[in-house]
């Protein structure tokens, strides 16, 4: 899945994480934290919701396929 292909995205998510740098979203991909792994990885199959005001993605580990999730804080 390419970062540009988003359609597990709410609308507000979507908005949210288009208004962030290509350069940005990338590296915010590929900085995830896997639990299973024990290291950061890259984050795959990833689907974005809002919640409490920030960008939460779920998505699963590009090493181990488990679950994994990055918070975005808002503005």
């Amino acid at each position: 899945m390419t970062i540009e292909s988003l359609p597990n995205f709410t609308p507000p998510a979507r908005q949210r994480w288009e208004s962030i740098p290509a350069e940005i979203r990338q590296r915010l991909l590929s900085n995830v934290w896997c639990g299973h792994c024990r290291h950061e990885t890259t984050i795959t199959n990833f689907s974005g919701t809002i919640k409490n005001g920030d960008l939460l993605l779920v998505g699963a580990c590009a090493e181990c396929h488990g679950e994994v999730a990055r918070v975005i804080e808002g503005k």
